[in-house]
């Protein structure tokens, strides 16, 4: 079987997730309001969420989704209006997170709006399950599905304390490091990937060492990480409490595991280990076309993004290695809202969009890592290359992070406490305050954010 090669992936957000989008999702809900129901409901579909007309008789499903999701690109749309004649599929697509969540929030709130089939950020999960669950349909329940298709802690994450599923999941972000094979040569480490992996193997303090090392070899023309929020990210992505414990309190202020994940980023900013950059804007695109960083925190999908700002003469430059800890960041899920108009015919596509082969084929085109275990030996993942780093086998590493990733505690607001350590707090180190000034000021940010 021919090699599959990833392209540019769509941009994600926070809370578990990566924090593409950096605007603080309850604050943003009154100031964007209505400009965003205006921004979703001009699409030529009625004000249910449904097309106009009867598609000549066919029935359409329409789909609400954030980003480029990549069904239409994977042909997956296509595939199934072949198998299914009767039915026609529109996607009604929304570019960034930080304003689709809002919007579908009001849209089920006042039950209007609303697509037949709606996407929902891993980073929101925890809220709509705790607080619009009875809007979906128990996707549990819908023909074919099982429970056990799925990574256990990825079914979990979407399912009520009762057991109703409020929709099925699509994708998960392994973590790893990629990793920039000629900058790691120049300072004088190891460029082959099983190496690397093990000098920080089991530690994320070994990972700041082989920085130190990295900044001694390299000099002072690139940085060792692309982010102070893509450090602390990756490392609290490997634990099974960051935010919120299993009762659903509040810990992020007590936690042993988020103040060592501060300081250590800290650590990293104080000694310029880090850039001073907030990921995924553009001066941050800028430092990857400029190959200013050897290193970044790497789900699967970050590979398409790393090839959409690279130049063409980094092809092949990267690798990937393991992290210190399995982690996940990022993911989504997709959910049929009751007052969809066809709720039965959302529920069959639904089901067939998120089983394992269909997850395997979008993962061959959108980089989108499979949330169902079989898919992991389908040709699509084992033979899963990228352009930019070459030959590396990286559907087989990837499956092996996601083999070990915990099953890790989301919270309602975990987008806002993620937003409020990174950007109100560790790029404050890289910016001259101390590391205890800008843990103040992030504490007293989030709470503030917390209580509106």
């Amino acid at each position: 079987m021919r090699a599959r090669t990833l392209p540019h992936s769509r941009l994600r957000s926070s809370g578990g997730a990566p924090i593409a989008r950096k605007v603080v999702v309850v604050a943003a809900i009154a100031s964007l309001g209505a400009g965003l129901l205006a921004g979703c409901a001009d699409d030529g579909k009625d004000e249910d969420g449904s097309s106009s007309g009867d598609s000549g008789g066919k029935t359409t499903v329409t789909l609400g989704l954030f980003g480029t999701m990549g069904f239409k690109e994977a042909g997956l749309y296509e595939e199934y209006e072949k198998l299914n004649p009767d039915i026609n599929i529109e996607e009604n697509v929304t570019e960034r997170n930080e304003n689709y969540y809002p919007a579908l929030v009001n849209h089920l709130t006042t039950e209007s709006g609303l697509q037949d089939v709606q996407a929902i950020e891993v980073g929101n999960i925890a809220e709509v399950v705790g607080t619009q669950a009875d809007k979906f349909v128990d996707m549990s329940k819908a023909e074919g599905v099982q429970p056990g298709t799925w990574l256990d802690w990825k079914w979990k994450q979407a399912v009520t304390k009762d057991g109703k599923a409020v929709g099925l999941g699509t994708d998960i972000g392994p973590m790893a490091i990629c990793y920039r094979k000629d900058l790691f040569e120049k300072a004088g480490l190891p460029t082959d990937r099983e190496e690397v992996g093990k000098l920080w193997a089991g530690d994320w303090n070994k990972f700041i060492e082989t920085g130190e090392k990295y900044k001694k070899g390299a000099g002072k023309d690139t940085y060792f990480m692309d982010s102070p929020g893509g450090l602390i990210n990756a490392v609290l992505s490997g634990e099974e409490e960051k935010f919120y414990d299993a009762s659903g309190e509040v810990i992020y202020k007590t936690n042993p595991a988020v103040k060592d994940a501060f300081d250590l980023t800290a650590k990293a900013a104080e000694e310029g280990l880090v850039q001073s950059q907030t990921q995924f804007q553009p001066a941050w695109d800028q430092t990857i076309a400029n190959n200013k960083f050897a290193t970044v925190a790497c789900p699967p999908w970050m590979l398409g993004y790393i090839k959409g700002k690279s130049q063409p003469e980094s092809a092949g430059k990267w690798d990937v290695a393991a992290a210190p800890k399995s982690g996940n960041w990022g993911g989504t899920f997709l959910g049929v809202p009751k007052s969809g108009k066809n709720v039965e015919a959302a529920q069959k596509l639904v089901a067939w969009l998120t089983a394992p082969e269909q997850q395997a084929k979008l993962f061959a085109v959108q980089g989108s890592f499979p949330s169902a275990p079989a898919a992991y030996e389908s040709a699509e993942v084992t033979g899963a290359k990228n352009d930019m780093t070459g030959d590396a086998p990286i559907g087989e590493l990837f499956a092996k992070a996601a083999e070990a990733i915990p099953a890790q505690v989301i919270g309602p607001k975990d987008q806002i406490i993620q937003q409020g350590l990174t950007d109100n707090g560790v790029i404050l180190v890289t910016q001259g305050k101390s590391p205890e000034e800008a843990w103040d000021n992030a504490v007293k940010t989030i709470d503030n954010n917390l209580e509106k």
